[in-house]
Formats: C-alpha cells, structure tokens, sequence
C-alpha cells in the first residue's frame, strides 16, 4: 500500500502539493489526471524518490519493484530484444549472480543462481520480451535490430516495452500512448488490464483511461482528491460535488451577510451588545469555504476560410514515399470541401508520408496531385518542432508568419491573439525551446488559425495537450467550416470529428466502411488470422452501386449537375453533437462488449489447456473430473457471453440506426 500524508512539495518557487494526502492499494489501476502543468510527472519523480517531499510522510513498501518508463532517449547498439529484456531487474540480477558465481568456482553459488534465473523465468524471458515488441507493432526482421537505428517515436516504444518487461508491484506510466498508433494502443489496453500490480497512468486519452483504470486521482490547486471510477465517472462525481460546493458557499456568504448585517446594526445598542458580540465570535469561528474556483476553459475557434474550393483535391496515381522508396502508392481519389477524413492504418503503413506529401513537405514519386483554386492547407505535423524555431519567442513567430504568409498585422495585435491561446506577457518572449510539450502545441495550433486556411492536415495533434484543450480542439474542428483529414490514436477527437474513414494499408489507400469500434474488431479479426497463418480478413468496404460515368449520361445533365454543396456549419455542429451524444449512449455498451471479447480470448485459452490435459494420456481420475468439470463450466460460460454479446451489438446497432 501506498500512503501519502499531509505533503508539501515544491519545484523551485512552484508549490506543487500542498497539505495532500492519498492512499493506493496494491492491484489498483489508477489513472492520475490534471492539466498541463499541474504537477503529475513530479509526484512521479516523488514516488520513484527522483524528489522528496518538502514536508510530509511517503510510505511505500521497502520491496516494492517499480516499473517506469525513462524519459531520456535511449543510446546504445545492443538489439532491441537484448535491451527490453535488461528491464527484467531480477533477470538481470540472477545472470550477474551467475556470472560471479562460475568466476569464482563456487558451486553452491551456482546453483542458488540457477535457482534465481528459474524464479525469474529465464527460459521464456527471450520470447516475452519479443511478445512486447510485437504487440508494440514492431516487425520480426526489428527484433534484433540496434536500438540506435530506430526513431525517436520508435525508441520511446522501446522504452515503454523494457517498462512491461519488469515485473513491478508498482508500475507508473506517463503518456504511454503518445508514440502509439490504434494498433498498438488496442494491444496495450488489453495487456494493462492483466497486470496484476498497482498501475498509475497520467494519459489523457479518455477512452483508454476509461478502459484500463477504476480509480482517479485528480490533481488540482496543489490538492489529490480520489474518486472511485473511470474518467467517466470521474466527470460525472466531480460535476455533482461541484455543483454541492457552489450550492454550501452561496449558503455560508447568506449566514455571513446575516451575522454581519446584525453586528453592524445592533453593535453599538448597549441592549443588544452581548447578542452582537456572540455573532462576531460566531462569525469568527465559522469554518470559510472558498468560493469554487476552477481552471478557465481553453476555448478557441478557426476562422472561417476566404472560399471553399471544391473538390480542394485530387489525386491520380498518386505515389508517396522517401528518396526512390515508394511507401503508399496508387492513390486515386477527391478531397471535397466540408469532409472529415479520419485516416488510419498502423506505424509504418504510411499515414504520415501520405499527409507530409500533401502539406508539399515531401515531393510525390509518380502520379498526379491536383489542388483547387485558392486552397489554403494548415498543417501539423506530428513532431511539431519541425515548424518552431526553438530559438525564438512565440511573438516572433508570429511576426514571421504575418510577415511570410500573412495576412499582415501590428505587433499589439499578434499579442492580443497569442493571449487567446494562453501565451501572455513576458512568455510571448520566452524561447520555445524551454516550452513545455502542451505549450508548444498551442502556439502550432495558433499558427494554423491565423492562416484561415480551408483544408486542415492534422498529424497526432494531442500528443501533448491535456484533456481541456482536446476538447477545445475537438470543438473547434467541428466548427470549422472547411475540411479536416486527421490522423490520431484519440479515439474520443476521432469519433467526434471525422464522418469516414481512409484506411492506408499494404501499401494503398482504401475507404474503411464502419466506425472505429468495427475497425478495432477488424484489428482482431487479422491478429488471430496471422497467429493462426491464414489469410487475413479483407477491409470492410461499402456495397454501393457504381455511379453512372460522365460519358453515358445525357448532355443536358451532364451540364446541369452542380459540384457536391459543402455541409452548412449548422449542419456540421448538429452532426457533430449527435455523433457526441451517440458515443456517450454506446459507450457503456462498447466498453462491456470488449469485456466480453477479452474473457472470451481468456475462456478459448483454458478450454485449449483442458482439452490438451485430458487428450495426454493416463491422468489419475480425480484430475480427470476436475478437468471435464472445469471444460465443461467454460463451455457453458462462452455460451452464455456469446448470447450476452449479440444483445449488446443489437442494442448498439439499434442506438445507431436511431441516432
């Protein structure tokens, strides 16, 4: 168990927590939420004795092993197996034990250290940490590759891979998700929830803090409040206590106003001194609530764009790729104003050279890309210090960019918008470079709106920013009146914002028909072909007739047929609420079906065992009925989960046809 009792800690003049107290116990899941800023990595560093409270008491058990993710890019031309597996501590403890053991002769030495690599599972140690790595989406032919030839994305997976390779009681993870693409991040979820350890998580992807933790510690105004519960209950617990502290202030500055209207009435009434002067210590006594206070809402909007070409663009033919390397290829499609374009696919498929070669970041290898008149293009990119200099000041970044690409304006008028997006004062100044990561995507993203541009590339655009302004981002999108193409492992902004599907896989682009809970079944639906070798199951595409070509329609149509009328804003916002409205109405629904999924894959598994136990040979009797009796228990369950689980995909698809 871990105990936190009245802790004050500070980070320079910065108090961080104050008076705080907490208590975890073992096998929790526990996501840790707070804005940008708030203090979660340095309660991390606190926990892992990187810092030390300034007052207060830290109880955490002596033996306690703690897994966490280094922050510090890894260096070093050992393989990427090799260095997963140097995470295992007690692996690595018992082979040094070992290796002094043989250099001294010692053989009771020996054998205590062959007894240690067999406690820490040195036979399978090899094949587990190459089972992350794959889950992780790395390829067979990387598993042995150096680490130094691997991105900087790559490595923090890396990272992340040698974190789960140790066998922790404790296990902190800090935006585990942030290098992760939906693959991998589907593969993540399901093995947290098999840790059987106290996990800690700062993330702020809801849907993933909502799948993996029953706990939430929320860090504000240098205080840990817990609440029992997802981030969905979490919201729905902290609105109602709230709405209850709203509800006892107002009441208390009633009482107070009484008290000192009172007082100042009757204080100088020889009469009624002694009533007057027991309210003034009642007054005094009377135990202040503080007004509710809570962090401003971060809230913008993009400027409705100069014109809307349509369609903004076409490709034909199109082959993306490095140098002479072709990635993606053969893409033959439109881009019509007003669209919302999710586009997905695993690490490596392509997603990012597909965009950076729309944004004219790179130059296509073949084919044809065909822009529309007066198409804007605002792009983040998913390292988004690939557009800052890390040298200058937000400000001069503004003025370079009104400056560059316009439109113009005077230096009051760049602070005043950079003060919409929080940068104010002397930061407006402040080199970029010692930004934090949430900060330095607000000023991206402010440099995309002042552009006005039509078409918006987004590349992982919430890597670094808290839950707020997702949601402020997620607004925005919807509001916006050109068109969005979004590539992201958020899966809230996804269904949020983007009405289709592009999904970039071997080596193409394909439509995806469905939504991401029918992409995330197809994701499984493919692992297990692959686990058991056979083909994989091919993309769900929509069943629609072919439209009539050009050529063998009538004359007179073919010039009265008017180019595709972009969606109206009104349109688009009741859309978007909907699609919100609809996802808060399945989720429940969604979360118990993947429940269900992942007892089901548990059940196939023992059944497997039993069968493989009953089918070896003579066994005495007593095990032989326990076995039939355990087959025959998980038979009836998977019966039964099975029939649970069409009446949840009836009841989904009967909210969707609904809504």
């Amino acid at each position: 168990m871990i105990t936190l009792r009245n802790i004050t800690l500070r980070r320079g003049v910065k108090v961080v927590l104050q008076g705080a107290n907490l208590t975890l116990q073992p096998g929790e899941k526990v996501g840790l939420i707070g804005r940008n800023g708030a203090g979660k990595s340095s309660l991390f560093a606190m926990l892992t004795n990187r810092l030390h409270a300034d007052t207060g008491e830290v109880e955490i058990p002596p033996r306690w092993r703690i897994g966490e993710v280094a922050q510090n890019m890894p260096e070093t031309d050992d393989g990427a197996t090799e260095y997963v597996l140097q995470g295992d501590t007690p692996l690595q403890a018992a082979q040094a034990e070992l290796a002094a053991a043989e250099a001294s002769g010692d053989g009771n030495a020996m054998a205590h250290a062959h007894l240690a690599l067999d406690e820490a599972g040195a036979f399978d140690a090899r094949a587990r940490a190459q089972a992350l790595l794959l889950g992780l989406g790395f390829k067979v032919e990387q598993l042995d590759a150096p680490v130094n030839s691997f991105s900087g994305g790559w490595r923090m997976r890396l990272q992340l891979a040698r974190a789960l390779m140790c066998p922790a009681e404790l296990l902190l993870l800090d935006e585990p998700t942030n290098h992760l693409d939906l693959d991998a991040l589907v593969w993540l979820e399901a093995w947290l929830k098999r840790f059987d350890g106290l996990m800690v998580v700062i993330s702020h992807d809801r849907e993933f803090l909502d799948a993996i933790t029953r706990v939430t510690v929320h860090l504000d105004e240098c205080t840990l409040t817990r609440y029992g519960g997802n981030y969905s209950a979490f919201e729905e617990m902290r609105a109602e206590r709230l709405t209850l502290a709203a509800a006892a202030y107002s009441k208390q500055q009633d009482r107070v106003a009484h008290l000192q209207k009172f007082i100042a009435r009757f204080k100088a009434k020889a009469s009624k001194a002694k009533q007057a002067q027991s309210r003034v210590k009642a007054l005094a006594r009377m135990e202040k609530l503080a007004p509710v206070l809570t962090a401003s809402d971060f809230n913008f909007e993009f400027r409705e764009p100069q014109s809307l070409p349509n369609p903004m663009l076409s490709f034909d033919g199109l082959v993306c790729g490095y140098g002479k390397t072709p990635i993606v290829g053969n893409v033959s499609r439109s881009v019509l104003a007003g669209q919302r374009i999710g586009i997905l696919g695993a690490n490596g498929q392509g997603k990012s050279t597909l965009v950076k070669t729309i944004a004219h970041a790179l130059a296509p290898l073949a084919g044809r890309m065909t822009e529309g008149k007066g198409l804007v293009i605002g792009y983040f990119a998913q390292q988004e210090l690939d557009v800052l200099q890390l040298d200058d000041g937000p400000l001069m970044h503004m003025v370079r960019l009104a400056r560059d690409v316009g439109p113009a304006a005077r230096e009051q008028e760049l602070r005043d918008f950079l003060g919409q997006f929080r940068f104010t004062g002397e930061m407006v100044n402040q080199a970029v470079g010692s930004l934090s990561g949430g900060e330095k995507a607000r000023l991206v993203l402010a440099m995309l709106v002042w552009q006005r541009p039509n078409l918006l590339l987004l590349d992982e655009p919430t890597n670094h920013l808290d839950l707020t302004t997702r949601e402020a981002l997620s607004i925005a999108l919807n509001e916006f009146e050109g068109t969005v193409m979004l590539v992201s492992h958020d899966r809230a902004l996804l269904r949020e914002v983007c009405d289709e599907f592009w999904l970039v896989t071997r080596g193409g682009v394909e439509p995806f028909d469905g939504d991401l809970d029918d992409y995330q079944r197809w994701l499984l639906e493919v692992s297990r072909a692959v686990a058991r070798g056979a083909e994989p199951p091919p993309v769900p595409r929509a069943q629609l007739a072919a439209p009539p070509t050009p050529a063998l329609l009538p004359a007179p149509a073919r010039a009265a047929a008017p180019a595709p009328t972009p969606p109206r804003r009104d349109d688009r916002k009741q859309a978007a609420n909907a699609r919100s409205l609809l996802a808060n109405r399945t989720r429940p629904l969604r979360q118990e079906v993947q429940q269900i999924d992942a007892r089901l894959d548990q059940l196939a598994a023992e059944r497997l065992e039993l069968e493989v136990f009953l089918s070896a040979g003579k066994r005495p009797a007593a095990e032989i009925a326990e076995a039939g009796r355990r087959l025959n228990h998980a038979a009836a369950e998977v019966v039964m989960l099975e029939e649970r689980w069409l009446a949840l995909q009836s009841q989904i698809e009967t909210l969707t046809a609904a809504g």
